[in-house]
């Protein structure tokens, strides 16, 4: 994959260059990194001219690796003020390998508001205008889109969220049937897609650019080897069968569930609805429900589902933990289906439900409804596809809606929501809110594998598992491949330096791609620097200090200090 579109999108020229040696050498999250700190100036407005939104497929894209039809979309984020890279599944990615795109760079701003759709062929690149978009809700969009470019074409799109640029917008992508819905959701890049006059992204591959590929027998190899690892693996089975939600019923038993706006750390409705109990009812509905589904093609883990009702017909697909967790406990709302529609809900306006959940929460508690409210919650999200005053308050974030109510529990790093994790019982995360360069992200260093082997109470080893977990992710990232591979590669660390070797020609060590997860780090870290999104102006909340979390009743206890040698830590190179 050399191709790298630019789109001017006041002009509405499109142009086309070719990755040289150096480019090629860096993919995925480490080419956003790269494009932002050579390109964007760090101080721009977010969602102004001079920042760039940037799609990016992963070193590995076209290897047929398990995941790889993942990728990112970056830019400086209009939450965190910093960089941002979201990555999300789909069929798009594919295609886009298929085509022989490396990356698709958007540039500028309209001078005038538009509804343009960039179309990708194996003939042809153009911008088309699609007023008849403006303002739809996501699946009416994508159908839109199908009924106009046929069946098996790769699609990203915007909801009105997005277009109306609210800063917990993200990028939707879906499947060929239109059945799974998936987000880049983290960070607002949907508002910053929306700031390009870019309703939506069509990918048409029919034919197949020719990979370049070093040894082909040792990717094919390698590939079956990871396959095999992943199949005989635990949590892969576990994930297959009851998805994320697998994680629920020990989340909820150490207490770091975030409930009614972060107030509590345990949710006594979820014990109805961990793995097990979640897998059995979509089965018991039956129709459309279905448990072990891929969310990009090619996936040995497909940890996704799709959620129906009492009559079979979908609600959302898929239902994760962390949407379920911020949508539920943390509204108060303790029935499953009411969970689903609001993360459907979610869906078709265009936010990310780990950030509208939490304004949501925030909103509850400022008496705006109650918490428990299931109609309520419902119309609040209709609120912000809608635009009205209230939506558009809500719509643009967990720390927009605080302030707006006065509130002081606002359970945010960065400017960015938490996840499903509350750091006074999971400390560790605490620390990866705190120095991660994505502000309040799990999947930026998610501590919680760690609960067996480490006090999630306690401060010791915090801030080291961060650093190396962290390091982890980015690599990851870079690659392309969905976090979840990665008990192939800590099992046999032969299998990552093979597909390097296979893919590339490349012959590095672990301790060579351990560094290049820490310089991708350094990259963000450089960016976030000049644009003020570090971790020494933006702290852990007062209150998640001072409020014990019930039912532990700590508080978050390590210091800023602390944390902050983060940077200081080694990197362990003798395991992934």
């Amino acid at each position: 994959m050399r191709r790298i579109i630019r789109v001017d999108t006041r002009k509405g020229i499109l142009t086309e260059e070719r990755a040289n040696d150096e480019l090629r050498r860096i993919g995925g999250r480490h080419f956003i990194a790269h494009i932002l700190n050579t390109e964007v100036d760090p101080m721009c407005e977010p969602l102004g001219r001079y920042n760039k939104l940037i799609v990016s497929l992963g070193l590995f894209a076209d290897t047929g690796l398990s995941t790889t039809g993942k990728l990112s979309v970056g830019g400086k984020s209009p939450l965190t003020n910093g960089v941002k890279e979201s990555n999300t599944g789909g069929f798009a990615g594919r295609r886009l390998s298929r085509l022989g795109i490396k990356s698709v760079i958007f540039e500028d701003i309209p001078e005038k508001e538009t509804t343009n759709v960039l179309y990708l062929s194996d003939d042809e690149i153009k911008l088309i205008n699609m007023p008849q978009l403006r303002h739809k809700k996501v699946s009416e969009t994508f159908r839109t889109l199908r009924g106009e470019f046929g069946e098996n074409t790769g699609m990203l799109c915007i909801g009105p969220a997005g277009e109306m640029k609210m800063c917990s917008a993200g990028i939707a992508s879906t499947d060929d049937k239109g059945i799974q819905i998936r987000y880049a959701g983290r960070g607002g890049m949907g508002a910053v897609m929306g700031s390009k006059g870019i309703k939506a992204i069509v990918i048409k591959a029919n034919r197949t650019a020719e990979p370049e590929i070093y040894d082909a027998a040792l990717l094919n190899k390698t590939n079956k080897d990871i396959i095999a690892a992943l199949l005989d693996d635990p949590k892969s089975k576990n994930r297959k069968l009851y998805g994320t939600i697998d994680i629920l019923e020990t989340a909820n038993r150490i207490g770091i569930i975030p409930t009614r706006n972060f107030s509590e750390g345990s949710f006594e409705p979820a014990n109805e609805w961990i793995g097990i109990k979640f897998s059995d009812l979509i089965k018991e509905r039956g129709g459309a429900g279905r448990s072990g589904t891929p969310c990009v093609p090619g996936c040995t883990i497909q940890c996704s589902n799709v959620f129906p009702d009492v009559d079979g017909e979908k609600i959302v697909a898929s239902l994760q933990y962390e949407n379920l967790v911020l949508l539920g406990p943390n509204l108060g709302i303790n029935d499953l289906d009411t969970v689903g529609e609001l993360n459907h809900l979610c869906n078709e306006v265009g936010v990310d439900a780990i950030e509208c959940g939490a304004a949501l929460g925030i909103a509850m508690e400022a008496g705006v409804r109650k918490f428990g409210d299931r109609d309520g919650a419902k119309e609040l999200i209709r609120e912000i596809g809608e635009g009205t005053y209230l939506g558009r308050i809500l719509g643009n974030g967990a720390v927009f809606t605080g302030r707006a109510f006065g509130i002081r529990r606002v359970p945010t790093v960065k400017g960015q929501a938490m996840p499903g994790y509350d750091p006074r019982a999971l400390k560790g995360n605490g620390v990866t809110y705190f120095t991660s360069t994505m502000g309040a992200d799990h999947t930026a260093g998610n501590c919680f594998e760690t609960v067996r082997t480490n006090d999630p109470l306690g401060t010791e080893n915090q801030v080291y598992n961060s650093r190396q977990l962290q390091i982890r992710a980015a690599i990851l990232d870079t690659m392309g491949v969905c976090l979840f591979t990665r008990p192939a590669f800590v099992k046999n660390p032969e299998l990552l330096t093979n597909l390097f070797k296979a893919k590339f020609g490349w012959v590095v060590s672990l301790a060579d791609i351990r560094h290049l997860g820490a310089k991708v780090l350094e990259l963000e870290r450089s960016f976030n620097e000049k644009s003020g999104a570090c971790e020494r102006f933006n702290r852990i909340p007062e209150f998640m200090r001072e409020e014990p979390l019930p039912p532990n009743n700590t508080v978050f206890d390590i210091t800023d200090e602390e944390m902050e040698r983060i940077w200081d830590v080694p990197v362990r190179t003798d395991i992934f």
